[in-house]
């Protein structure tokens, strides 16, 4: 581990302002260049990885302070083992997290920085100003004197003038011009609801990669951005969480896409097998496998075709009447009775909790979780605390089933999303991160 690569965090004031953009095209570019490059996400996002996956070849992997101890963050960050560099993605502006710490931190992107030892990269968007972009600049390069701050990549410069005048300011502030953006409406992703499609939905993933590291290539210093990158010391070696089972039943397509990859990563490295399987086209989990696994994903979107799987329906019930089966957001959704899409059409689910879910009005929910689990669910026991995170717009209009959790938000306060559990089917809107102190003794 002496070797233990370089890296640095992708950083922004706040949401919105193209770092996603120039993560991609620095992973693309990187790699292009002949480097090994690990991606990470800062904070709980569950579809960027599957971008810098993409765009890294790589699996990407998130570190989380306030859902993750020491241990499990060690444990993660020694994915990078191998890499040439480490390139980290932060969540909203850098110094956002929530009001009460968890098991490491506040869950910002500065924490994870400060803890990895990389130095920050802020993307500024520069549009409706110019040398006051240096104020913010500075601001933030000073707000932790700690935090190693290496400069800026600035972003929708509209014109050569603007650009100059940008610079201006920034030299005078002190700061660092890694990089100057022209302004491109092209280049934005595809989004929906508050971040991006699933980066299996995109109709053209590949090309935009491309032209986001070309992009890159033609305004940016990669061999400055190289050259600023490092690291702290070497993560000790740790185990991830274990695998809840030997052979896992995990459904897989453009309808249930989200499980952490530290997750799946852990339970292969535990030895379990992956099965994966498709809900969409009508798959039934293999019929020896120990447990089926429904993660999150937009089954809202695919009501009709999941209402006609009548093999994948079939082969669920029938495990279910001996072996465990766990869905976490639009998997528990799958689970119940029914699912209700935003044009108000009623779609039959997997009747296996009597859950009925409804977009037809919106509602967001959105935020950490800390749950004590009232009853066993696949992988762990009544009385153990877990930590996620949930980020759906359902409304229940039905949960008759026992709850399976109490459930907290980040500050400890209760929120009515309990899960449910009936016989060997359990199912939370929360999607798991880590059981409580799983790192550290591991």
């Amino acid at each position: 581990m002496t070797n233990f690569p370089k890296g640095l965090m992708i950083s922004a004031p706040s949401s919105g302002t193209g770092k996603t953009t120039v993560m991609l095209g620095l992973l693309r570019a990187l790699a292009e260049d002949g480097l090994t490059v690990q991606p990470f996400k800062s904070g709980p996002d569950y579809i960027d990885p599957a971008f810098h996956l993409a765009a890294a070849g790589r699996a990407s992997f998130n570190l989380d302070t306030w859902a993750m101890d020491s241990g499990l963050l060690d444990a993660v960050t020694t994915q990078a083992t191998g890499a040439d560099i480490c390139i980290g993605e932060g969540s909203m502006g850098l110094f956002d997290g929530v009001a009460t710490r968890g098991q490491s931190g506040f869950g910002s992107s500065a924490e994870t920085a400060l803890r990895m030892g990389w130095p920050v990269v802020l993307v500024i968007d520069v549009g409706g100003q110019a040398q006051s972009a240096a104020a913010t600049a500075l601001g933030f390069k000073m707000y932790n004197p700690d935090l190693p701050f290496a400069g800026v990549i600035l972003n929708r410069v509209a014109s050569p003038r603007h650009e100059r005048l940008t610079r201006l300011g920034m030299e005078r502030a002190g700061v660092k011009v890694l990089g100057a953006l022209p302004r491109r409406g092209d280049l934005t992703l595809p989004e929906r609801h508050l971040g991006l499609i699933q980066a299996v939905e995109h109709p053209d993933l590949e090309a935009a990669i491309a032209g986001y590291a070309a992009f890159l290539r033609d305004n940016v210093d990669l061999d400055a951005i190289r050259a600023v990158a490092s690291t702290a010391a070497a993560p000790a070696p740790r185990a991830l969480p274990k695998p809840p089972a030997q052979r896992i039943a995990l459904a897989r397509d453009a309808a249930f896409s989200f499980t952490y990859p530290h997750l799946l990563e852990g339970w292969r490295a535990a030895g379990a097998e992956i099965l994966p399987f498709s809900p969409l086209n009508n798959e039934p989990p293999a019929p020896d496998a120990d447990l089926v696994w429904l993660p999150g994903g937009y089954p809202e979107l695919h009501g009709a075709a999941l209402a006609a799987a009548e093999t994948w329906r079939a082969g669920l019930q029938k495990h279910a009447q001996t072996k465990p089966v766990h869905g976490e957001c639009g998997g528990y959704m799958a689970l119940g009775a029914a699912l209700i899409d935003k044009a108000g059409t009623r779609h039959q689910m997997a009747g296996l909790l009597g859950l009925v879910t409804s977009y037809e009005k919106r509602k967001f929910h959105l935020g950490y979780r800390r749950a004590e689990l009232q009853a066993g669910m696949p992988g762990f026991d009544a009385g153990d605390f877990l930590r996620g995170h949930e980020f759906h717009y359902s409304t229940i209009l039905d949960e008759p089933d026992a709850p399976l959790a109490r459930v907290m938000d980040a500050d400890g306060n209760p929120v009515p999303e309990t899960g449910s559990i009936n016989g060997n089917v359990t199912g939370t809107f929360f999607h798991l991160i880590t059981a409580e102190h799983e790192g550290e003794r591991a």
